[in-house]
């Protein structure tokens, strides 16, 4: 399990420094020297005296670097989910094996239990590591020291419910992004805004260029913000229903695979 831990840890890290190395590299190369360009133009235009309206631009939207801070975020919070999505539906394919071999009506006496662990036992590291083997071989396990079926159904519940605080628990830096992302967003609002009233000297006297570019900002900032915050939300509650329904899939196996085979004399 620390293996595991370490491993995950050093994924996530990489992740982050990867998505901070793709998104910076198509900043530096492709969105700010687009939306310079295209202030350019603007400025241009309104000292010749043409609009004064900023051009809709998805360069201009995301140019800033709140912007591009929340899509890091983004991107790394994406990586985060596609593996634990990746760990869930992998899971999820062992509830559609046999992996007790119990045929319709037999009974499972104490005195078997150590018998049907064994095939479990035997699966790849990675496979016993999942919740339905590891819930099968404590029920067996129980079953086997206690000779008593009640004590069978604690243990299943105990772990399943065990595996629900962890997943719960391992979704606190999802939690964290999506809190945080925002709250990027409202710091280039007071940002774009400041700028704004430090320009307002030269509103007055009819150059409104700066004003209305501090202003875009302000809104494009807080607009992106939402906007990835909106999608990180759906994506980790999807995430969330696919773990609960594992592990209420996983008591369902037990209960109708193991516990009701388990016979005691």
């Amino acid at each position: 399990m620390k293996h595991t831990t370490l491993n995950e840890f050093l994924y996530e890290l990489f992740a982050l420094i990867f998505s901070f190395i793709i998104v910076h590299s198509i900043y530096v190369t492709v969105v700010l020297p687009n939306a310079a360009v295209l202030l350019e133009e603007q400025r241009l235009e309104q000292a010749t005296g043409g609009s004064n309206a900023i051009k809709k631009s998805i360069y201009i939207i995301i140019k800033d670097y709140e912007q591009e801070s929340c899509i890091v975020l983004t991107l790394w919070v994406f990586a985060i989910m596609g593996l634990k999505f990746r760990t869930v539906l992998q899971e999820r394919r062992l509830l559609s094996r046999s992996l007790l071999e119990v045929s319709p009506g037999t009974s499972i006496l104490p005195e078997d239990a150590r018998q049907y662990s064994r095939p479990i036992q035997t699966l790849p590291v990675a496979e016993r590591d999942c919740l339905l083997p590891r819930t099968l071989l404590a029920a067996l396990q129980r079953f086997g020291s206690t000779r008593n079926i009640p004590d069978v159904s604690t243990a299943i519940r105990e772990i399943c419910e065990s595996e629900s605080e962890r997943f719960d628990t391992e979704l606190s830096m999802i939690r964290f992004v999506i809190w945080i992302i925002p709250s990027l967003g409202f710091i280039g609002t007071v940002r774009g805004i400041g700028d704004a009233l430090s320009q307002a000297h030269l509103a007055v006297q009819g150059d409104i260029f700066g004003v209305t570019v501090s202003l875009g900002v302000a809104f494009n900032s807080t607009l992106v913000a939402l906007l990835l915050g909106i999608i990180i939300m759906f994506l980790m509650h999807q995430l969330q229903l696919l773990q609960e329904r594992l592990v209420l899939d996983t008591r369902q196996y037990c209960d109708v695979n193991l516990v009701g085979h388990l016979q005691v004399r």
